[in-house]
């Protein structure tokens, strides 16, 4: 077959029903809910959830005066996909049988437990999120980074590493995440031995972020 020549136009690809989909998925998503962490009984099912924080540390007093009027300031934003999703092995119904969302928001929940002691507080956390089943997994990884750009969450950017899973054998050469840093206690984070970045900075970081947090959203 003959090639042709390069035109970039020919490769660009536009759709305005898939955005609005996905606005109307995010509309979806901040109507859902809200409730404790984890939430009060198990389900199933896959999805995007976000976390919301409404306590007293000082790092983190805009979320919680934004959080008491209304919940809309996600601290954090995340996904559970059906097992084997990343290896195209999932099945049709599998996100209807699979309780990956409920395990991760109660993962988190552990992992908050774990590290009380740097100033979080597992009742100071609320969690909404949406089930996508079927076809509707396939949406999932795009309805996380639509709220993410959209809610710029603390711990998905200036402070990240809140969502790490230990370290497969031989990995722990690497630097604790700047959140391990902030909020140390995570038992697999203390054997990571790189160098990781100055308590100072890091601070400086959420300082910046949080700064640039709306009164209102």
């Amino acid at each position: 077959m003959k090639q042709e020549p390069f035109d970039r136009s020919k490769h660009v690809y536009r759709n305005d029903t898939l955005v609005e989909l996905v606005k109307d998925a995010v509309r979806f998503f901040n109507g859902t809910p809200v409730h404790t962490l984890p939430p009060p009984e198990k389900f199933l099912g896959t999805g995007v959830y976000a976390l919301y924080y409404t306590g007293k540390n000082p790092l983190y007093t805009k979320y919680a005066e934004i959080n008491r009027l209304e919940y809309s300031a996600a601290i954090y934003v995340g996904k559970a996909v059906p097992k084997g999703w990343r290896q195209s092995r999932s099945s049709d119904n599998s996100s209807a049988q699979s309780n990956e969302l409920f395990g991760r928001l109660r993962e988190h929940s552990r992992n908050i437990k774990t590290v009380s002691a740097s100033g979080l507080s597992l009742e100071d956390f609320r969690c909404r999120f949406v089930i996508c089943e079927d076809t509707g997994s396939d949406m999932i990884g795009t309805i996380e980074a639509a709220l993410i750009k959209l809610n710029r969450p603390l711990w998905n950017s200036s402070l990240d590493g809140f969502g790490n899973h230990t370290p497969g054998r031989g990995r722990f050469r690497q630097a604790r995440s700047d959140w391990d840093v902030i909020h140390p206690g995570r038992a697999w984070a203390v054997k990571c031995k790189g160098q990781p970045r100055s308590q100072s900075d890091i601070l400086k970081d959420i300082a910046a972020h949080v700064g640039s947090l709306p009164t209102k959203q």
